[in-house]
């Protein structure tokens, strides 16, 4: 028997199982409050999966804001869409807009690595095709377990297969992101996506469902019984140790099918046939009618027997909760729907009028000729529980930030430094991550002018004048352990000097928030702390938030992740042609260092990789009028065509960056270290700092650029062709060992 409205309406006392839907006591009597009755087993389907955490976000809501209270434009000009769209749109000047965002798939990703990381690599680029742009690249940020672990070899793999066969096949590329990895995440990895997609200012496109008598259309697959309840269970819930035992939960990604897609929705644009539109990612169709009705000016009917499934034997609740991909949801005026129609049937896309949009705010949909939804799409999409969860500071957080790494034994004979700096070279956070990135595309479509290994990845937009972006995604989850608001900062600090260095302009971010329980007071305090932090940050450093995504629940039976705000941040650059790699390019070119070190070792990858996974102390200073200068000095570089190479100092400090701009650029180096410790000078991790190397013609006129902007500057030694890596005075290594200790970590781990 169906549940109908009326069915609902007589039977008040009927038991249901909406704990096993995610849903609690108190907001299933919550849901009942709202509808005035008790919902139907539609209804309820549908409450489950857009008031799960991952969708509501009713444990960050009060946090998130705070990010409100930041500038709507860029250094570039205005945002042309910001915060509770689909995805952030930025001015980029001559007519140009982009649209970029990141978001998490990380439980489906342990239960089924390779269908998990798929489908959220084509879930973000739905979310940005649905404002109006091409799709043009994308990148990810991956954490796993110890790299020995046996389920990091069952799960990195499958991960990493994922990502490359979803975006190589949809012929986009991808330009860059990081790879990590700390006990924390052994049982819950973490899988980032992010895409950048271009638009004219003309073409963009919002989601919300307008005009009565328009018609609302599903196009793209069929809707099957993959993801059933993913947002609900898989995104809300944490992990037993016992492993995956939801299988069933994680989509299924076709990416062939999400290139027609890509195509058909950008020649509809073209046609001018679309009103309102909408991606189907998390909660499916519950969802997309939704938030298309919240945000319109009427409701809408929906017919539930006309949506195209792929399993016949699907219930009305399950249609409504499965997440099958390479769905779209359109509204189109009756008059366009024949147009619509053909350019469908041209690419192959098959396209169903499922509704349509009516007079007043309810959201009905029937099934066989009776009514099973009748709600107000602003409680499901919109007007959720909105929970001040309580929160406070570790008190175990005294000891750890007591127990610094300054205080732990340095060993500065020559041996001892040979050893750290091998140790920090082949420590997983540092080693080479080309067996990841040779399994991606990274030039498809011809317009990728710096990828990965550099320090951002860059795309040309414009053929003609040369005009570009750079995007970088960064988090440092030790640092924010130590200190979630100086954590946060410091992560977003790293990603705006990863762009800076390339000679862009660093012009508005996106953020992916990752952490444990929102239910454990200490982990919602870290939460917290890392939304105040980015927000400060942005604040000093003048970039807006575009939008972002909140990943809560991830840990392991009581045991969070480490706290990992992920933040992407997009840069402009005038001409890709002044664009400034990582490598040593020069035999001869003078070495310098810019910004200041300061004893800072805790948090760092040689406290880790020395001293046996060591975590304690306070992250170093963050400088973030430091990071401004040294990115006004790197633009005007570039600029004037001052350097031949520029590489962040981050993880594994400045021996870290030398040794990877020599290992990029088949070179070597001969540098003296600044006065002091030399474990300092080497390791620590001390930030708004940069290696850069130039033409002896040019030194006097970039030193003199960098005093102009307050930027401490130092000359180290310079480039050689020699064998090998000599820190004057300290040590001298031969550079093919040392490169061999970093490129050999994962290969060797994954066989």
């Amino acid at each position: 028997m169906v549940d109908t409205v009326e069915h609902a309406a007589d039977t008040p006392d009927l038991e249901q199982p909406y704990p096993a839907l995610g849903v609690k006591d108190d907001e299933y009597q919550m849901i009942r409050s709202t509808l005035g009755r008790r919902p139907t087993s539609a209804e309820l389907a549908m409450y489950s999966v857009m008031w799960s955490e991952h969708c509501s976000y009713k444990s960050s809501k009060v946090h998130l804001k705070k990010f409100g209270s930041l500038l709507q434009e860029t250094p570039r000009g205005p945002l042309l869409a910001g915060i509770g769209e689909n995805a952030g749109v930025v001015d980029i000047g001559q007519g140009y807009a982009v649209t970029f965002k990141a978001e998490s798939h990380n439980h489906p990703s342990f239960v089924e690595p390779y269908q998990g990381a798929a489908t959220g690599v084509g879930g973000i680029v739905r979310d940005i095709l649905a404002m109006g742009a091409r799709p043009i690249g994308v990148m990810d940020s991956l954490r796993f377990g110890p790299l020995d672990a046996p389920d990091t070899r069952r799960v990195l793999p499958g991960v990493v297969s994922g990502v490359g066969g979803y975006g190589n096949c949809l012929g986009l590329p991808n330009i860059g992101g990081e790879v990590q990895f700390d006990p924390t995440y052994l049982g819950n990895p973490l899988v980032n996506a992010l895409c950048v997609g271009v638009l004219r200012h003309e073409d963009l496109h919002l989601a919300h469902a307008s005009g009565v008598g328009n018609q609302v259309i599903l196009f793209g697959a069929a809707t099957g019984g993959d993801g059933i309840g993913g947002a609900s269970i898989l995104a809300s819930e944490t992990f037993d140790e016992d492993g995956p035992a939801k299988r069933p939960s994680v989509q299924v990604g076709d990416p062939f099918m999400e290139k027609l897609l890509i195509e058909c929705t950008l020649e509809l644009f073209q046609a001018g046939v679309i009103t309102g539109i909408q991606d189907f990612g998390a909660a499916g169709i519950s969802c997309a009618t939704s938030e298309l009705a919240s945000a319109g000016d009427g409701g809408m009917f929906v017919n539930l027997n006309l949506v195209p499934l792929r399993d016949p034997n699907l219930a009305p609740e399950e249609i409504l909760m499965s997440e099958s991909q390479e769905r779209m949801m359109a509204v189109v005026e009756p008059g366009n729907v024949e147009r619509f129609m053909e350019i469908c049937a041209k690419w192959d896309v098959q396209a169903t009028v499922i509704g349509e949009v009516i007079e007043g705010d309810r959201l009905i949909i029937q099934w066989d000729g009776q009514t099973i939804v009748d709600v107000d799409p602003k409680t499901v999409a919109h007007e959720g529980p909105v929970y001040q969860r309580p929160y406070h500071r570790p008190q175990w957080l005294d000891d750890v930030q007591a127990d610094a790494a300054e205080d732990l034994e340095r060993d500065n004979s020559p041996e001892g430094l040979k050893y750290a700096l091998f140790r920090v070279l082949s420590h997983g956070n540092v080693a080479d991550k080309s067996w990841v990135t040779q399994q991606y595309d990274r030039y498809v479509r011809g317009n990728t002018v710096l990828a990965q290994p550099e320090n951002s990845g860059m795309l040309r937009i414009d053929e003609e004048s040369g005009l570009g972006i750079a995007l970088s995604l960064d988090a440092n989850s030790r640092f924010t352990y130590l200190n979630p608001y100086l954590g946060a900062q410091h992560s977003l600090a790293e990603a705006y000097r990863n762009v800076a260095v390339t000679g862009a302009e660093p012009v508005a971010i996106t953020d992916c928030l990752n952490f444990g329980s929102p239910e454990d007071p200490e982990v919602m305090w870290s939460f917290a702390e890392a939304v105040l932090g980015l927000v400060d940050a942005c604040h000093e450093l003048g970039v807006p938030v575009t939008g972002g995504n909140v990943s809560l629940y991830n840990q392991t039976a009581d045991v969070p992740i480490l706290p990992t705000p992920t933040v992407g941040v997009l840069g402009v650059i005038d001409d890709v042609a002044t664009r400034i790699p990582a490598a040593f390019r020069h035999t001869g070119d003078a070495i310098l260092l810019l910004g200041e070190t300061s004893e800072e070792l805790s948090g760092s990858i040689w406290e880790a990789a020395v001293h046996d996974g060591h975590l304690g102390g306070l992250p170093p200073r963050v400088r973030l009028r430091g990071e401004m200068a040294l990115a006004r000095v790197m633009g005007e570089a570039a600029r004037r065509g001052l350097v031949s190479s520029a590489h962040d100092v981050s993880e594994g400090g400045l021996a870290v960056a030398l040794a990877e701009s020599a290992f990029r650029g088949g070179k070597s180096f001969a540098v003296t270290l600044p006065e002091g410790c030399p474990t300092v000078g080497m390791f620590a991790e001390s930030a708004a700092r940069a290696v850069v190397s130039l033409a002896g013609a040019a030194l006097e006129e970039f030193e003199a650029l960098c005093g102009e902007h307050g930027v401490p500057v130092q000359r180290l030694g310079e480039v050689t062709g020699g064998p090998d890596l000599e820190f004057v005075g300290l040590l001298s290594v031969p550079a093919a060992e040392a490169q061999a200790a970093w490129r050999a970590p994962i290969p060797a781990a994954m066989g």
